[in-house]
């Protein structure tokens, strides 16, 4: 097929995003796609490049997918090992600080995407972040600390990736302070309501 045809691996290089997300483009009807006799997906390089330049900017699921793979490496290299909050916890408990962090971004994500979104999962991480910081031991500050260290993680991957002129980034970035203060403030009134009713 030559240079001008892309395997659904080559599209996702040239696209700058994950295989993952041009199969979720080419399945949504979102993306030019033409398919093999053997039903392997192919795209004409030409089409893509016509596709990219009419896009403002990247999908949220193609930034969020970027944003995983750049916490993820930033996490690996060490940051949360220095913070004093994780420091305190066990293994079990470090484990689901790290789950509930991509839990946030996938959240997020959903948020994102839709234009209604509700703040209903917002309220809900909240109350998670408090009630686990309670179970494992921590204070009101340092389970604030936690929930700061990921959000500025997941608000540095997506400055990161994205092009200074890219308009659709800071047009995101109000929905991601609602949503991710939402959080903050359920978290310190679940917090409070956790201290009063066992302290």
């Amino acid at each position: 097929m030559g240079k001008e045809w892309l395997s659904l691996k080559d599209a996702a290089a040239l696209l700058g995003v994950h295989p993952g997300t041009v199969r979720l483009w080419s399945n949504k009807g979102l993306l030019p796609v033409h398919l093999t006799q053997g039903g392997h997906r192919r795209y004409l390089r030409r089409e893509l490049e016509l596709w990219l330049a009419s896009r403002q900017g990247p999908e949220p699921e193609a930034m969020m997918n970027s944003v995983l793979q750049n916490v993820r490496l930033q996490v690996a290299e060490g940051r949360l090992n220095a913070e004093p909050w994780y420091a305190r916890l066990d293994e079990t408990a470090r484990a689901q600080y790290r789950q509930s962090a991509h839990a946030l971004f996938r959240a997020l994500l959903a948020f994102l995407a839709d234009d209604h979104g509700s703040l209903a999962e917002a309220h809900a991480i909240g109350y998670e972040y408090a009630s686990r910081a309670r179970r494992y031991g921590l204070s009101c500050m340092e389970a604030v600390q936690a929930f700061l260290f990921f959000r500025s993680l997941m608000i540095e991957a997506i400055l990161s990736i994205s092009h200074p002129s890219n308009r659709a980034v800071y047009e995101m970035l109000p929905k991601i302070q609602t949503f991710t203060d939402t959080i903050l403030l359920r978290l310190l009134e679940t917090y409070q309501v956790l201290e009063n009713h066992h302290g």
